[in-house]
């Protein structure tokens, strides 16, 4: 039978209530917890619930206020100069990554679209894990947030562009008419944000101050409305989000909004991990779990090496250099759109979108344990290493 929403969240929430707990007694990281009952619970598992593409698409609500938080921290003269600085090494990077995925497609003989997608889905580092696992204080005093951020914003526009060329559905060309309304939309949404922000919002806030629930559901509005504004222009919710959040990270009433907001942010981002566990069809395993092993070991061996040795060119130091490529060290929730967008439109088989899957799985328990157990962060179970 077809759980309820209001059941859907009662296993969810109480279940991870109790395997948290567990977790915690155990020293495990808490982003494993949920992932593990995702799959003890969901199709492939328990069967306590059968559908979990409402939960997923709920989830995204989370990673969209993480975006918007994170523009809460950022100053923008601060973001502009080390997204300058970072950008040869988020793409040079990224081309690197792309290869090696392509190569290991050619070992195990997938076609060549496949291994095309493949290598798109191995670019990019994950957001949530590289943000949630990031001390707040590292966002407003450390540099190492920001090459962190400036990496993942980078990444995050080669993630679009990879998402226009699957969904022109014709690998390898892309609609540039299309291509070119998202260039431009970029700089006119940041532009209505920062007039909007400056002669709408600063005016409301200074106005209703006093009402905190107002300044609450005005927080919400302007991070939704602007998400939804970039999508329908091409860009994605996620930019739409950071660009709300950095429009206001000026305003005295940033930080009141950003400390309200986190336990909203990771209410949803436990529907993220729960339902990244529950849809991964554990069936198909077998068929791909070497080839993802050797996968997901070479990304998570090449990316920190290779953020080391990029970053140490360009003089930073070889401590700050490890830490950003750990943190990194990856695959992202974009590879499981690209997966789920190349399956849907039949440029892969369900084989290929199951090995990426079990790819960013991997990827993202074992990153979590590297960072959780050995590098400053806000669920360390280590208190030498936990810094909120």
């Amino acid at each position: 039978m077809e759980t309820s929403l209001f059941q859907s969240f009662f296993l969810i929430f109480s279940g991870a209530a109790v395997i948290a707990t567990l977790a915690l007694y155990t020293r495990q990281p808490l982003l494993v917890a949920y992932i593990v009952l995702g799959a003890l619970f969901g199709p492939y598992g328990l069967k306590l619930m059968t559908n979990v593409d409402l939960i997923s698409e709920i989830s995204r609500i989370g990673i969209v206020f993480l975006l918007f938080l994170l523009g809460l921290d950022m100053q923008p003269k601060a973001l502009v100069a080390v997204i300058k600085q970072v950008t040869p090494v988020a793409l040079i990077s990224s081309g690197l990554f792309a290869a090696c995925g392509y190569a290991i497609g050619v070992l195990f003989n997938y076609t060549p679209i496949e291994c095309m997608v493949i290598g798109m889905a191995m670019m990019f580092s994950s957001t949530i894990i590289g943000i949630k696992l990031l001390p707040t204080t590292a966002l407003h005093h450390k540099h190492s947030g920001e090459l962190l951020i400036g990496l993942l914003l980078l990444q995050d526009f080669l993630a679009i562009l990879c998402l226009m060329i699957l969904l022109s559905g014709d690998v390898g060309r892309v609609d540039i008419s299309q291509l070119g309304t998202t260039v431009a939309s970029l700089p006119l949404v940041a532009l209505f944000a920062w007039l909007f922000v400056r002669y709408v919002l600063q005016y409301l806030i200074q106005r209703f101050d006093r009402f905190h629930e107002y300044i609450f559901l005005l927080a919400l509005g302007w991070c939704l409305g602007m998400a939804e504004l970039s999508e329908a222009l091409g860009l994605s919710a996620e930019i739409g989000a950071f660009i709300a959040g950095i429009s206001l990270a000026t305003s005295p009433i940033a930080q009141y909004i950003a400390i309200n907001l986190k336990p909203l942010r990771d209410f949803f981002l436990i529907l993220f991990f729960f339902s990244l566990g529950a849809s991964f069809n554990i069936l198909l395993l077998s068929e791909v779990i070497v080839a993802a092993a050797i996968l997901g070991g070479i990304m998570l061996m090449l990316k920190p090496a290779t953020f080391r040795l990029l970053l140490g060119r360009q003089s930073e130091k070889t401590g700050l250099a490890w830490d950003i490529g750990f943190r990194l060290g990856q695959i992202s929730e974009f590879s499981l759109l690209i997966a789920l967008v190349a399956y849907n439109g039949s440029l892969i088989s369900e084989k290929a979108s199951t090995l990426i899957q079990a790819t960013a799985i991997m990827t993202f328990l074992i990153s979590s344990y590297i960072v959780v157990f050995n590098l400053p962060n806000p669920i360390a179970v280590r208190d030498h290493l936990r810094r909120d």
